[in-house]
């Protein structure tokens, strides 16, 4: 397992850093801790992917799945991306228009 996952709370939201590959032998990481934020009630989330080399379908499920169930609960999501890599991985999907993204974590944090 190629991931290192881990979460700060800012205030009222929690950013969650992802570090590595996100792929189906990798991805239960990730929606463990997701989950584990939201039966915490930290529904504010600004998921960090800076640093991830690779995501494949599986780790584009875990975040549609989490974004879901953070509307659910009258939540935010959003995603902070600067590889033109990954970007094009959710361009192609057209999630680009599903996720808020931004491409610093500043950004994220002041929107």
């Amino acid at each position: 397992m190629d991931i290192r996952v881990t979460s700060r709370d800012i205030g009222p939201r929690t950013v969650v850093e992802v570090r590595g590959e996100i792929d189906v032998s990798s991805a239960d990481a990730l929606r463990d801790e997701l989950s584990n934020l939201l039966e915490r009630e930290r529904t504010d989330l600004v998921i960090d992917l800076r640093e991830v080399r690779f995501m494949d379908s599986t780790g584009l499920g875990v975040l549609v799945g989490v974004l879901k169930k953070v509307r659910l609960q009258g939540g935010s999501l959003q995603l902070v991306i600067d590889s033109e890599r990954l970007l094009k991985v959710f361009r192609i999907t057209a999630l680009l228009q599903v996720f808020t993204v931004h491409d610093t974590l500043e950004a994220a944090l002041s929107s």
